[in-house]
């Protein structure tokens, strides 16, 4: 299974690489894939790649949605693996 973040560029860097970030966690990426990136753009990032440009309230809505997901599993895993009502 292939996992690909949307993630905010934070700044530009030489050679065709971006500073990203999504939830505290930053990183450096190539934006070889992508053409006309700018500083707080979304792009979709997949193993160290920005593969696409992502709309602003697309990739809020898919960043909320992790953190749901990841709100559901820290519950589970508190309640000892049962599923929380």
């Amino acid at each position: 299974m292939c996992l690909a973040i949307p993630m905010r560029v934070a700044e530009l860097l030489d050679g065709e690489r971006a500073r990203v970030e999504a939830g505290g966690v930053e990183n450096a990426v190539s934006l070889a894939l992508v053409d006309g990136v700018a500083v707080g753009d979304y792009v979709i990032v997949h193993v160290g790649f920005a593969i696409a440009r992502l709309d602003a309230a697309e990739a809020e809505k898919t960043l909320a949605l992790f953190a749901e997901i990841a709100a559901h599993l820290a519950r589970q895993e508190r309640s000892g693996g049962e599923i929380p009502q």
